[in-house]
């Protein structure tokens, strides 16, 4: 049991890790998405694949507002922000109780 505690507070720490370099990926999207940046550019491209499973997800549940406001990258940073506050520590907590 004690292997399988570190495996969890591990686990816990990349995930961790991958909600919030996730997080920055779409804040960066964001950002690019105000700006007029060109879309043959490979890190903008990068941007757009990575987010955008995602993000349409989102946008089939969530109508954009008036005036064009999409709201799903926002949507999208709250949801991983619970799942940090959230599983994170709850991973955390059940590798500490097993070990």
């Amino acid at each position: 049991m004690f292997i399988f505690s570190h495996f969890l507070g591990a686990l816990a720490t990349i995930v961790d890790f991958a909600l919030s370099a996730y997080m920055w990926v779409i804040i960066g999207r964001a950002v690019i998405s105000w700006v007029n940046a060109d879309p043959y550019n490979p890190i903008v491209r990068f941007l757009y694949e990575i987010t955008e499973p995602a993000l349409s997800r989102i946008r089939r549940m969530v109508p954009i507002f008036g005036g064009g406001l999409d709201l799903s990258p926002m949507l999208l940073i709250l949801a991983l922000i619970f799942l940090r506050s959230f599983l994170v520590p709850t991973l955390h907590d059940l590798a500490r109780n097993i070990g």
